[in-house]
């Protein structure tokens, strides 16, 4: 136990004085909140026996505050990622004592969103949440919104008019962003398949529309046939996309709107060509930066999480407390462009 850190070592590492320590631990004198911080962070980094003392000290006078999340699809790459990057970006934020509970819905039911939502709405003082849009999410939301529990929407924007605002991608824009890649750079006319995770699925329909408007205006050579639900899976999107290349000999691209782009790629590894088929999905993981490098997909449109997360966590720290002023209804983001030149 010789080596044991002491109030001196703690002292050093902070930069302040001893007594400024032995105050921080016995509360007899105020010390800064900053000061009393960087004197909490110190005493974890050299070991200090007595840190729990000052974290003590520090809880009264750092505000808690607690994020719920609710999420779809736990096995994704994408949502595994927005997990982290969640934390990540509360655990950053040293001016509160910051938690952010985590919840997967079971399905995309309306009804397992509900049971989160409501679960966790009596264990949190905001939650966020990425969910389809039905009549029993807006009823969810308003209760909580009663209770004083504000209710962000991520990625997807449901129940408009009674969340406390959005926070993503304006998914008219990305819609058209992919409808210009595809026309853009597809070397021969021909149609045009677009794929949605299902009708719920607000964001989706947006990006369709913004996707058909771009093609129908600006590129009236491509016809774009019915639109194909997926429901955001692999298998369902592998097999459309084989029917669909089997049924459109003149099949010249391929945007994948929600979920379920693996799917596509695996079908186009298959019976075409690397960039006989233009493709263009969202999200950047380890199946779509595979794709970008073989040459199966032309561009990725991908969320910047790490911005989107920092964001959520200020709107929610600085923004949603008692008392604060009214925030913006929508947040768009910037997506970030993945050409297979970047990769």
């Amino acid at each position: 136990m010789a080596n044991r850190p002491t109030t001196k070592d703690v002292a050093r590492a902070a930069g302040v004085s001893v007594t400024t320590v032995d105050r921080a631990l016995n509360g007899r004198m105020k010390v800064r909140e900053e000061t009393l911080r960087r004197i909490a962070e110190a005493a974890h980094r050299v070991g200090y026996h007595g840190r729990g003392l000052i974290d003590h000290r520090l809880g009264l006078v750092v505000p808690r505050k607690r994020l719920g999340v609710v999420l779809v699809k736990r096995q994704q790459e994408f949502y595994q990622n927005f997990a982290r990057e969640l934390q990540s970006a509360m655990a950053a934020r040293a001016d509160v004592r910051g938690e952010v509970c985590i919840r997967f819905a079971a399905s995309q039911a309306p009804d397992d969103f509900v049971t989160e939502l409501l679960d966790l709405g009596d264990k949190v003082d905001a939650l966020a949440c990425v969910a389809v849009n039905h009549q029993k999410l807006d009823a969810a939301v308003q209760t909580l919104e009663q209770r004083g529990v504000p209710v962000v929407a991520l990625l997807n924007d449901m129940a408009q008019g009674i969340r406390a605002s959005y926070l993503g991608l304006n998914n008219i824009k990305v819609g058209r962003l992919a409808g210009w890649m595809l026309t853009r750079t597809i070397r021969r006319p021909g149609k045009l398949a677009v794929f949605v995770g299902g009708n719920r699925w607000h964001g989706h329909d947006l990006r369709e529309a913004g996707f058909r408007s771009f093609v129908r205006g600006e590129a009236p050579g491509f016809p774009v046939p019915d639109t194909v639900v997926n429901l955001e899976t692999r298998e369902v999107t592998y097999e459309a996309t084989l029917d669909l290349l089997r049924r459109h000999r003149d099949l010249a691209g391929i945007y994948v709107a929600g979920g379920g782009m693996e799917g596509a790629i695996a079908a186009l590894r298959e019976a075409r060509a690397p960039g006989e088929v233009g493709l263009v999905v969202n999200e950047l993981t380890a199946d779509s930066r595979a794709a970008l490098a073989d040459g199966f997909a032309a561009m990725v449109i991908s969320t910047p999480l790490a911005e989107l997360c920092r964001n959520l966590v200020s709107l929610v720290v600085e923004g949603l407390g008692p008392g604060a002023e009214a925030v913006p209804g929508q947040q768009f983001l910037e997506p970030r462009i993945y050409l297979p030149e970047m990769v």
